[in-house]
């Protein structure tokens, strides 16, 4: 993690149900960048800050533990 960056990880095990974001896209603080799909629930991860994507660390259909790295913030 490089300084200025905001890793956001997943809040409980799961499976990527939907990637709602792409590298280089501009968010904005509560803009939905994942969607878990955990215990029959669609769970949207949120970013946390505003930024820009710098990376995606999963693809849809991958398990996640809690904690797992899903995106990269700058």
């Amino acid at each position: 993690m490089g300084a200025g960056e905001t890793p956001v990880n997943s809040p409980m095990p799961g499976s990527i149900f939907k990637i709602e974001c792409t590298v280089g896209q501009s968010v904005k603080a509560g803009d939905v960048l994942i969607v878990l799909e955990a215990m029959k629930m669609e769970i949207e991860v949120s970013a946390p800050v505003d930024g820009t994507v710098k990376a995606i660390a999963v693809s849809t259909g991958a398990t996640v533990n809690t904690d797992d790295l899903l995106v990269t913030l700058g």
